[in-house]
């Protein structure tokens, strides 16, 4: 399957693209002769809707996820580098504005610099360029390189890929870049529901890394005071399920080691 497929099946797939779809149809139906099974749909949606908001599924997903690698893993004495994945910019923000854009997984940046500065022996890499395929400049490792050097990450220590549009390339070209040593300790930062899939993607390129989750969405405790709740469920849901369909697409393609990648 092309890249260009997988993205648009991603994004055709996520439960909000699925019930606007829905409720496009049931008020078409509504104003035809079908109008009773525009109705009855309308009606699926909303229960749907009501039942993805109030019950565990979500936070069973999600928190499956983010739990299958431990938080502030120990690490060795000496590290040898500290990769950090894309995703944590909006190059495209960035780019209209001329200034960096950062979302919610501004830990991976954050969290990494505090690590490179408590280990200055060990280089850093960043990877990633552009994941939308209609829009390939600008790439956000650049922007990412910038502002590391501006966190006072000496250029020296800098590794910087833009070329990889997936996990699985960032896992390709990263290890093309730093030729990795047996025996060489290299940490993996990215988001915990991220980190399965990551993982698998580095050890099939033959890459045993130290996995560093951040950016953590489950385990805060109680919800119900978020005035968003309905709108944050949703997006929780989306980010899980694409991790889910990303992990079994990574296996079925031979791009992980294995299903569910853990420890």
């Amino acid at each position: 399957m092309s890249y260009f497929a997988t993205k648009l099946l991603g994004t055709a797939l996520t439960p909000g693209t699925l019930l606007w779809l829905a409720l496009i149809f049931a008020a078409v139906l509504a104003w035809t002769r079908w109008w009773r099974g525009g109705r009855i749909l309308l009606s699926l949606v909303v229960v749907l809707f009501t039942l993805l908001v109030v019950s565990p599924v979500q936070p069973f997903l999600t928190r499956t996820l983010e739990d299958r690698f431990p938080a502030n893993p120990p690490l060795p004495a000496h590290l040898d580098g500290i990769i950090i994945l894309g995703g944590a910019i909006d190059q495209y923000l960035s780019q209209a504005h001329q200034q960096i854009s950062l979302n919610d997984a501004a830990e991976r940046l954050v969290e990494a610099v505090l690590l490179a500065k408590a280990h200055p022996e060990a280089k850093v890499l960043f990877t990633g360029g552009s994941a939308d395929p209609l829009r390939p400049e600008p790439r956000e490792a650049p922007l990412a390189a910038s502002l590391l050097i501006q966190l006072g990450i000496p250029e020296d220590r800098l590794l910087v890929e833009d070329e990889s549009r997936n996990t699985y390339e960032n896992a390709i070209y990263s290890a093309r870049l730093a030729d990795p040593k047996p025996g060489q300790s290299w940490v993996l930062i990215t988001s915990a529901r991220h980190l399965p899939r990551s993982v698998g993607a580095f050890r099939r390129a033959g890459w045993r890394i130290i996995a560093y989750p951040v950016d953590f969405s489950s385990g805060g405790g109680p919800e119900w005071a978020d005035i968003d709740l309905p709108v944050t469920r949703l997006r929780l849901l989306a980010q899980a399920l694409h991790e889910w369909i990303g992990l079994t697409f990574y296996r079925l393609a031979g791009w992980s080691d294995a299903l569910f990648p853990g420890p």
